[in-house]
């Protein structure tokens, strides 16, 4: 591969689409509020059209002046429109080569190649992208990889043995999609969308619309609205089942592959050496029935990503985490004995938890009867994920590893070994000293930044015996 290869020519039609997005938001805006008149209609074809052919032009362009070739241990790529850039990469820096095959891609046997190494600098996320190549030669960048790691001289190395370590079955992709709370995204981007047409949309016309709508019959309304959900329950489950279609986990050598993908097939390397934490989360439907998600935190990645949290189990029994983790992962206990925070702490998680939702609550009762007595309905919610806060809230020291568990929105529970912890804090405050309590805060890198947990009003004692832990390594 030492002769200099240009990608596949469908890459003129993918650097089309990518100018055509950054084109996209002036395109918008001499379309819809380019005025009235003649004039102003000649020219709201003229900008199209010339955005179309620069990004044609670009595209085609940028295809020509790209080449890539493998010589002397390196990748090394030529691009650039009017100045030409030359990178090399060096194999030995290249952390991993993910793959992902596109729409595009796809009916001609394609891959598009992330190069990823230990301080990638923010291109697509990645050190290097090759757009679309054969897939014999992706592989054969692999297998050169491959061959650098394990420190052998020839040039080509035989594909590895693989292990299947997890394939989502299809019970547990719709069981992922039909708990993955996307309704409330789907809901949330449509409104976004629709409020950026402030101008042509007769807002105030709309809503007084709706007051009247809303007089001629509750159910009728609440009907409209629980259909309106349904949809955007739906619209999320074939996102999701999309998305996550084909879900497999491979172990290759010291690496872990992860594959995706219905439409556009995704493949993720992950070296075991670059896993700095790993991360269990529960969400409120999915806790009750036993299941959850696995994350790994790794480091390396691009400074547009501060944080690198991969999926790797997106919905497993949480009792079968252990038996399918532990064997690559021996160095992690999965099932530690976890220590609760004290019974005094349930005050002050209630307190917090009530505070805001009182706040609330108080004045629209007084001013807005009978409907302010809604607002109970608040204060009993925020009592009971106060008290989920506080159930949840532990920790544990197994030997060289610190395990907390704490809630968000959801149940975490993180694993940090020690010589990957970043940085952990003790914080006591005047009102945790009275009741001689403390908070841990742990992190990890992740990404190019720091991801990590913290558990509030453990026991003091408890606090030191962490901080002392971590302390005196």
């Amino acid at each position: 591969m030492s002769e200099p290869k240009r990608l596949h020519p469908i890459t003129t039609v993918i650097n089309f689409f990518k100018y055509m997005k950054e084109f996209i938001a002036p395109f918008i805006i001499i379309f819809l509020f380019g005025g009235k008149g003649s004039g102003m209609d000649f020219w709201q074809v003229i900008f199209p059209a010339v955005f179309i052919l620069l990004s044609l032009f670009n595209g085609i362009l940028s295809w020509l002046r790209f080449t890539y070739r493998v010589e002397e241990g390196e990748l090394r790529i030529e691009s650039g429109l009017f100045v030409r850039k030359k990178r090399y990469i060096p194999f030995e820096r290249i952390q991993s080569l993910d793959f992902s095959e596109g729409i595009l891609q796809r009916p001609f046997g394609l891959v598009t190649v992330k190069v990823e190494t230990a301080g990638s600098s923010g291109l697509n996320n990645a050190e290097a992208v090759l757009t679309a190549i054969k897939k014999q030669d992706a592989m054969a960048i692999q297998e050169i990889l491959t061959s650098v790691k394990k420190g052998q001289a020839d040039t080509y190395a035989p594909v590895q043995e693989q292990d299947t370590l997890y394939t989502m079955q299809p019970l547990q992709l719709l069981l992922l999609a039909s708990t993955s709370g996307g309704a409330g995204v789907v809901i949330s981007a449509s409104l976004a969308f629709i409020l950026q047409f402030d101008e042509l949309i007769p807002y105030e016309r709309v809503f007084k619309e709706l007051q009247g709508f809303i007089s001629t019959g509750l159910m009728f309304v609440s009907v409209v609205i629980f259909l309106l959900f349904l949809l955007a329950w739906l619209i999320a489950l074939v996102g999701t089942m999309i998305k996550y279609a084909g879900f497999t986990v491979k172990k290759v050598e010291e690496d872990l592959v992860i594959s995706r993908g219905l439409l556009e097939k995704r493949q993720l390397t992950i070296p075991l050496n670059r896993i700095q934490g790993i991360l269990i989360s529960e969400n409120i439907i999915r806790q009750p029935i036993g299941y959850c998600s696995v994350y790994l935190e790794t480091a390396g990645g691009s400074l547009e990503k501060n944080s690198s949290k991969t999926l790797l189990l997106p919905m497993i029994k949480k009792k079968d985490v252990a038996p399918l983790l532990s064997p690559f992962l021996h160095d992690y206990c999965f099932s530690p004995e976890i220590n609760r925070a004290p019974k005094r702490a349930l005050k002050r998680y209630l307190f917090r938890g009530l505070l805001l939702p009182v706040l609330i609550a108080v004045p629209a009762i007084i001013f807005f009867r009978p409907w302010g007595y809604l607002s109970l309905i608040l204060i009993l919610l925020a009592t009971v994920w106060a008290y989920l806060k506080y159930k949840d809230a532990g920790w544990n020291i197994h030997q060289q590893q610190l395990t907390l568990t704490y809630r968000g929105l959801v149940k975490n529970t993180f694993f940090m070994r020690k010589n990957k912890i970043q940085s952990l804090t003790l914080t006591k405050s005047y009102f945790q000293e009275k009741k001689a309590l403390g908070s841990i805060h742990a992190t990890v890198t992740s990404g190019v930044g720091l991801s990590g947990g913290e558990v509030v009003d453990m026991e003091e004692q408890d606090s030191l015996a962490i901080y002392s832990w971590y302390k005196y390594s």
